[in-house]
Formats: C-alpha cells, sequence, structure tokens
C-alpha cells in the first residue's frame, strides 16, 4: 500500500537502473543522513571513543554533545534527556537492533560500556516514520565495524585510576578477502569510594561513599562471511553483565543491589544488485534484571526485510517491514504484545544542490494501531565555491512512543487504555564551513515541538497509576562550531557547542505550573561544551569544558539545583613503536578543579580524579 501511494504521489514509474557504489557503513548501518534530510545527525569522532574506552555512553555523551544524561550517582542510573525530552522519548539501536527494554522504555546508559561498540550517531528530533518507536526526542546508533584483507590485529588496553577503577579489554581479530572476525573482552572494576559533603546530614560533614562499587564484564562477536562477489553474512553478539551496589541518596544508608545480564544478537543477510540492496534481518534481545531479590525478565524478537533501489541519479528508494515481539516476566505481570510495521523512505535529487527525503510507516500492536505516520525533509546547497559552502536544512515530521508494558500491565496501577504519546517536530537549520590556513564549520538549528499525551505516573490512593495528562512544547536553538589550524610544528583543534532548550507544560492535570512558562524538572535551559586540542607529531593534550545550568527539582517546587561547570584535561602519545608493536599512553585528569556539584537533587558526584591509560596493538 505504502509503495503505490509513493509511487502515484510522485507520479514516476522506475527507470533504467544505474551501477551505484555504496559506501560500507551506508549497508550495514541505518542510512540516517542519506533518508533523513533537514535533520541534524551528528557522529560522535573516533578520538572521543577512544578517550572513553573505559567509561560509559552517558559519560562520552553528557561531556561531548548537546545531550543532557540524567545520572543517579557515579556508575548508576544514566538516562539521556534529548531536547528536553524523557529518557523513554530516545532510542537506543545496535547494529539496527532496537535495545530499550519493553518494560521501562528506556536503556541505562550507564551500563553501556563505549569500548563495546566502534561507531555512534546521534540524531536529533522526532523520526518516527523512518526509525519507528520511542524516536520524539531522537535517537543513538551503536555499531560494529567490519573490516576485510587486513589479516591478524590484537590489542590490549588498560585503564587505573582514582576510587579503585581498574579497566582492562581485550580484541583480536582476522580477515581476509572473505571473512572477517573480531572478538571483544573487557573487564571494568571500581570501588567509587569517593569523598563529598553529605548535605543530609546535620552540619554536612565530609564522608566517602561506601556503597557504590561496580563491577561489569562483557564479550562482543562480530563475524561476517563474504558468501558470494555479491552476497555478504553477517552476525554481532554482545554479552553484557553489571553488578551494582545502588549508591543511596545523601543522609542515607544504603543495602540495595543490582544485577543486570544484557545478551543482544543480530544476524543480517546482505544481497547486493546492481543498484539496489536487499537485507534480511533477524535478532534478539534477552534482559534480566535483579534488584535485590526481585528478578525481572524481558524477551524481544525481531525479524525484518528491506529493499533499497537507486532508480537513476535523482531516485532512491527504500521499502521494508519488521515484525517484533516482547515477552515480559516481570514481579507483577507476565505479558507479551506483537508489533509489525511497514515502512518505506524516498530520496529524491532534483539537482546537485538540492537533496529532498520522505518517509513513512505504519505500525499495529496488540492494543491498537498507530496513524500513518510520515516526514519529508530537504537539504539545499544555497551557496559553493571552491572554498566554503553554505547549506539549508529543514524538516517536518512526527514521533510516537507505544505505552510500555509496565506502563500497561504493572500491578497494581497499570492501566491499558493508555494512549500512544505524539509528537509533531519542525526544524531549520544553516551549515557553513570554510576551507583555508584556518578551516572553519559551524551549524544553527532551530527546532518547535508538541509532545502531546504525555505519560505521567500518579498517585492514586495507596498506588501510582500512569495517564495521558501532559501536552508539551519543545524549543529551542543548537549551536555547533569547529575551528582546525597550523602554528609551525604544532597543529590545533578548537570545537563546541551550546544548546538552549525552553521546554513547558501546556496542560497538565493536578500541576499548578501547568502553562506557567516554568521549565520542566531536571531539564537545563542552557548546556555548553568546548574543546581545545594541540599535536605536535605523536605528542598530544587536550583541555576540555562543559556547562549545565539550574534545574527545578519539580514543577510545583521552587527548588533549584545550581548549574556546574567541569574541565577535564588529557596528555599522551599515539604510539611508540617498537618493531610492528605500537603502545599509545596517556594520562586524564577528569573534573580538574574538585568542582562539587549535583546532577540530581542529594546524588552525590565524585571529585576530582585522575586515570592512565595504555595499550600494546599489533
Amino acid at each position: 500500500m505504502l509503495l503505490g501511494f509513493v509511487f502515484l504521489w510522485l507520479g514516476l514509474a522506475p527507470l533504467q537502473q544505474d551501477t551505484v557504489q555504496m559506501d560500507a557503513v551506508e549497508i550495514y548501518g541505518q542510512n540516517l543522513e542519506r533518508f533523513s534530510k533537514g535533520m541534524k545527525v551528528s557522529a560522535v569522532d573516533d578520538r572521543d571513543l577512544e578517550n572513553y574506552q573505559s567509561r560509559s555512553l552517558g559519560d562520552l555523551l553528557q561531556e561531548t554533545t548537546p545531550i543532557f544524561i540524567r545520572q543517579y550517582g557515579a556508575g548508576m542510573l544514566a538516562s539521556p534527556s534529548v531536547r528536553g525530552t524523557s529518557a523513554g522519548h530516545t532510542a537506543v539501536f545496535w547494529n539496527g537492533l532496537p535495545i530499550n527494554s519493553p518494560s521501562l522504555g528506556q536503556s541505562d546508559l550507564s551500563i553501556l560500556p563505549v569500548q563495546a561498540f566502534d561507531q555512534a550517531q546521534v540524531q536529533y528530533g522526532s523520526n518516527g516514520s523512518f526509525l519507528g518507536n520511542e524516536t520524539i526526542g531522537g535517537s543513538i546508533l551503536l555499531q560494529s565495524k567490519a573490516d576485510f584483507d587486513k589479516g591478524f590485529k590484537a590489542g590490549i588496553n588498560t585503564s587505573v585510576g582514582s576510587f579503585g577503577l581498574f579497566n582492562l579489554g581485550l580484541t583480536a581479530g582476522y580477515s581476509n578477502e572473505k571473512v572477517s572476525f573480531k572478538t571483544k573482552i573487557y573487564n571494568l572494576e571500581v570501588e567509587n569510594d569517593f569523598p563529598f559533603q553529605d548535605l543530609g546530614l546535620p552540619g554536612t560533614p565530609e564522608r566517602n561513599q561506601d556503597h557504590a562499587a561496580l563491577s561489569q564484564r562483557g564479550l562482543v562477536q562480530d563475524f561476517s562471511w563474504n558468501v558470494k562477489s555479491n552476497h555478504q553474512l553477517r552476525l554481532s553478539y554482545w554479552w553484557n553483565e553489571t553488578d551494582r551496589e545502588i549508591q543511596p541518596v545523601m543522609g542515607s544508608a544504603g543495602i540495595d543491589t543490582q544485577r543486570d545480564r544484557n545478551h543482544r544478537a543480530v544476524l543480517d543477510y546482505f544481497i547486493f544488485g546492481q543498484s539496489s540492496t536487499l537485507n534480511f534481518k533477524a535478532g534478539g534481545v534477552f534482559d534480566q534484571q535483579e534488584f535485590n531479590s526481585n528478578l525481572n525478565e524481558t524477551d524481544q524478537y525481531f525479524l525484518s526485510a528491506d529493499w533499497e533501489k537507486t532508480f537513476s541519479e535523482k531516485f532512491t528508494l527504500k521499502t521494508g517491514a519488521r515484525y517484533s515481539r516482547a515477552e515480559g516476566r516481570l514481579s507483577t505481570y507476565t505479558e507479551s504484545e506483537n508489533r509489525f510495521e511497514a515502512y518505506q523512505s524516498l530520496l529524491f535529487n532534483p539537482g546537485q544542490t538540492l537533496s529532498l527525503s520522505a518517509n513513512f510507516r505504519e505500525l499495529s500492536y496488540s492494543d491498537g494501531s498507530l496513524p500513518f505516520v510520515p516526514s519529508f525533509g530537504l537539504d539545499w546547497v544555497m551557496h559553493q565555491d571552491n572554498r566554503s559552502q553554505l547549506t539549508l536544512k529543514s524538516s517536518l515530521g512526527r514521533g510516537y512512543k507505544i505505552p510500555t508494558l509496565n506502563d500497561r500491565f504493572w500491578d497494581p496501577g497499570g492501566n491499558p487504555d493508555l494512549n500512544p504519546e505524539r509528537s509533531n517536530n519542525a526544524e531549520l537549520g544553516f551549515l557553513y564551513s570554510r576551507e583555508g590556513d584556518i578551516a572553519f564549520k559551524a551549524s544553527t538549528t532551530y527546532y518547535h515541538m508538541l509532545v502531546d499525551d504525555w505519560i505521567i505516573w500518579l498517585p492514586q490512593g495507596s498506588f501510582w497509576s500512569p495517564e495521558n495528562i501532559r501536552k508539551v512544547r519543545n524549543q529551542g536553538v543548537e549551536f555547533d562550531f569547529g575551528l582546525d589550524g597550523e602554528v609551525g610544528e604544532f597543529h590545533w583543534e578548537f570545537s563546541g557547542a551550546y544548546n538552549w532548550a525552553k521546554v513547558v507544560a501546556l496542560e497538565d492535570f493536578g500541576d499548578e505550573a501547568a502553562g506557567s512558562d516554568r521549565q520542566l524538572p531536571y531539564t537545563p535551559q542552557h548546556q555548553a561544551n568546548a574543546s581545545l586540542r594541540v599535536e605536535r607529531g605523536k605528542v598530544f593534550s587536550y583541555f576540555q569544558g562543559f556547562y549545565t545550568g539550574q534545574r527545578s527539582i519539580s514543577t510545583s517546587s521552587s527548588q533549584i539545583l545550581l548549574g556546574y561547570q567541569l574541565f577535564n584535561f588529557g596528555l599522551g602519545h599515539k604510539g611508540i613503536s617498537i618493531g610492528s608493536v605500537s603502545i599509545p599512553l596517556s594520562f586524564q585528569i577528569n573534573n580538574l578543579f574538585n568542582t562539587d556539584y549535583q546532577v540530581l537533587y542529594l546524588r552525590a558526584m565524585p571529585g576530582i580524579s585522575y586515570q592512565l591509560n595504555t595499550s600494546i596493538t599489533l
């Protein structure tokens, strides 16, 4: 039905086939930039991935992007807030597989170690028509990378640091023209016994955190096989296990513990035509969470197929379908859900300076169905010469989030009559780049979003229950820039970002702040980060800072958490060579000025810490 609609809308028939070479990352990934014209998409820099090898995805995004991470303590629950939306409004994918919990509707970024993946992208704004459920605020895509014909490679990396930090990672792989095989094993231990001022006790004494230790281990296995010249099979598996002592709020003693066990597997089969790609995908996500003595388990199964076809230099079409099943065995209920999605994407390049995309999706699930979800976007190169380029980006789109299993079935309190949350998103942006002795690039994006039927859990007598009662307006401006140049033998790079977000409830039953223009709780209006890096040969140094503005604790309270500014410093060598062996070394100081701060109220965070990293690669 969708395919027919697109062709009727365009009034087009398939054109003569042309041979089009596709980049490998587009084949494996979600083709984010290819079919999301007009939307802001950014890739995490490879150097940042290296610098954060012993840290979590939550740490990486908090310190290098305009995403606010709500952290419940060092190594504790970390949930993303993209453009002022809630944690459940951001979808997380691993090798194209959605990995958010079907019971909670979100991912804990503190237990997703950076060393487990090779690439990361962030897409901002509602993109439900392309990526599906939970993409109201944005999406985070994690990816493994396959290399062919590289022979044998191996490496070991270690990190030791303050508060009992010890991390060990092993990587080994082999590839030829037919096969690529890579294994990663990691182990992280940290006591998190940092000193802090306990604001919850009389006199606010200084004491050491004594119940926040974390132990994590895991394995990532990637295998790719060129079955034929135009057939490829790819298999990825990720086992991750984390044991945590749950850090208590200030002024209390904690005894809670939590163990998370996660198994994720995905199988892809690609058939490449002269100007087309057919992909079959099957995957599973199996999560166990044991909080004290309560065990909660969820399983997710996925089957999908999509076909991408380039008809000419101007037209590319992608169409597909996905079936998924979620099963939850939790302490208060056992339920399951089936979903079926059909989707289409169209890329139209009427000229060399203009690209248009359109995406469409229809979804049905066990308790209902969603209306037809479209989105449209464009990239227009307004000016281009030998040294500079100015591009306008604009998009309109919708997003949605189906109520989680907990929202509908938790006993007591689950509400099976909940409506899906819905969003409408528009954004307008400009990208500018200029080459020269000092290269410069910058982007500015304005966005406006309305989220309706926002789900909130409210007290109902002796228990809590969710309801669709909030309508929220999100609007803001994001600015990013980067410069780099040479001074004698030194190469320098300076980059930064600023984000202003105004997020208010327009309708909110039982909340006196609705319509009052008061910012939603734990949503900073202002965020910024900047980084300066200087290199001379193989020696490098960097200085990094990021700022988070003040946040209110609740919409009905005037209590404010002060903003904070943190700085990190690093010094290192890209690799001392001994024959075919390379030994990179680096030293980091985090929270350089020992700033005392809270991300969430009465949740202690560590002060200054030190970390030494070394690797051996061959």
